[in-house]
């Protein structure tokens, strides 16, 4: 017994030892870099730019009707005024309702194009919550240190971040060798429309056969981490691919009558039941490559300690796994998600509904299609009395490869800046204008330059969104850089 017992304690204290020595040789891969030249921009324009387009109250609206127009043609007389280069030397045109498509020709038409993408729209201040805000929701007010009003962060930053960059490129004289298209949108926010912008402008350039090499859109952003004894430096997440969007209406008739004589369970009671049983049978959690790639990004970048862990991932997947689905945050990495937002019975407080109804939102994982969850919602609902009815969808994106030229400029121009960012791949929650680019681009990625902490990403679309002015001119630098790399060969 005694033998065996240091056999195994041998066996352990060798395999500590060689972990240890995996984890002091688990560091980050060295790449071919690309060459990059010094830039320059004038941060302060760019500042006031973006200040004035805060002012300017360019809301979206799923009901086009209700959409101010005039708006966005003050918008578009705005960025006339900024960028007189661009509309000189770039040929534009306006794609149904206000969508807005630059064209800069290149001089190798052999070389596939680029696509540079942003939004021009907004979502509007919740009502009643307009003195809430430090500075009016709409004044663009820069106090020095952020600028403030809807679409500092989403993301009327980044489309003057783009157009000072190509601006600046052509005040230096700039030629690209690709084709160079700048892809506005008027209604990013309105989620799964039918006839959004983004899918008109992608449609348009299929029709006119061009294939683009890559895109760029809206995603992630550079985030500061200090973690003592993990993680000290900025994470810059890229996205690969993003998930898909369903809202789900799910009703029930019911009977109905006074409320004096209820039975034992009400529509509505019949309902939570029903509400019950979806968010008791979550979807299945699945750790998909990108994950892998994020800790193994992360792992390499990590102080000693936390090496020790992370360069075992793939061992300790299992676990990892069971952890992620207690944190709705991570939980939303690994699996497509349930969200009841919506509920609705009889319209008076001594009426039983003769119709309850709920509003679901799905953010599906990619893999996981619209007609995949309508087969979950009558697989774990109990009651098959349920009527099912599809309000708004939009599919799934692919997953682009992290092995390509444009990734490669992400990563080259992000740590020229930051050598200790880890630039990592992961999946986008929200939606973006890039999906709709998929059938023309095998390369579309989601990335805003602008370095931001979780707490200012958290007033995205709430109260007192903001941009740090320090993060401006950094910023226009990436995109000039990400042109001139893309466009030159």
């Amino acid at each position: 017994m005694k033998k065996r017992t240091k056999v195994i304690l041998g066996a352990l204290g060798a395999a500590a030892a060689a972990n240890c020595v995996h984890a002091a040789v688990y560091k980050p891969e060295k790449k071919t870099a690309i060459a990059l030249q010094p830039e320059t921009c004038d941060a302060e324009r760019a500042c006031e730019r973006i200040s004035q387009a805060l002012q300017i109250p360019t809301i979206s609206h799923p009901d086009k009707a209700k959409v101010d127009w005039s708006q966005f043609d003050r918008f578009h007389r705005f960025l006339e005024e900024s960028y007189p280069l661009i509309h000189e030397k770039l040929e534009k045109e306006v794609v149904t309702d206000a969508n807005l498509l630059f064209y800069w020709k290149g001089k190798n038409p052999d070389l596939e194009p680029i696509a540079l993408l942003s939004h021009q729209d907004v979502v509007p201040v919740a009502p009643g919550t307009e003195e809430d805000w430090t500075y009016p929701a709409f004044s663009g007010h820069n106090d020095g240190e952020f600028i403030w009003g809807r679409g500092a962060l989403d993301m009327k930053n980044h489309l003057i971040g783009v157009m000072e960059a190509v601006e600046t490129l052509l005040e230096e004289g700039f030629e690209p060798e690709r084709d160079v298209y700048l892809c506005f949108g008027c209604d990013e926010e309105v989620v799964g429309s039918e006839n959004g912008g983004a899918k008109a402008m992608a449609t348009l350039l299929a029709e006119r056969g061009v294939h683009l090499d890559s895109v760029l859109d809206e995603g992630g952003a550079i985030l500061p981490v200090h973690v003592k004894g993990f993680f000290d430096g900025y994470l810059a997440g890229v996205g690969i691919a993003e998930k898909g969007y369903a809202d789900f209406e799910i009703s029930l008739e019911t009977k109905g009558g006074h409320s004096s004589q209820p039975p034992k369970h009400s529509g509505l009671g019949e309902m939570a039941k029903v509400i019950s049983d979806l968010e008791n049978h979550q979807f299945k959690a699945q750790v998909m490559p990108f994950l892998t790639d994020l800790f193994d990004t992360i792992g390499r970048k990590s102080s000693y300690p936390a090496r020790l862990v992370l360069c075992n991932f793939p061992l300790l997947m299992p676990l990892v796994r069971e952890v992620m689905k207690q944190i709705p945050p991570a939980a939303s990495l690994i699996r497509s998600t349930t969200g009841v937002t919506m509920a609705s019975g009889s319209p008076a407080a001594n009426v039983l509904p003769q119709n309850a109804s709920i509003v679901v939102n799905f953010r599906a994982m990619p893999g996981t299609s619209i007609a995949d969850i309508e087969k979950h919602i009558h697989k774990v609902v109990r009651n098959k009395k349920i009527i099912v009815k599809t309000l708004k969808s939009k599919e799934a994106s692919r997953f682009s490869s992290t092995d390509s030229r444009a990734f490669r400029v992400i990563e080259s121009v992000t740590t020229a800046n930051h050598p200790d960012a880890a630039v990592a791949p992961f999946l986008v929650m929200g939606g973006t204008d890039a999906c709709y680019y998929e059938g023309i681009c095998d390369h579309v990625y989601r990335f805003s330059p602008f370095i931001a902490d979780t707490k200012l990403l958290l007033c995205t679309h709430g109260t007192d969104e903001r941009l740090p002015v320090d993060s401006v001119g950094e910023a226009v630098v990436f995109f000039k850089r990400y042109i001139r790399a893309l466009a030159s060969e």
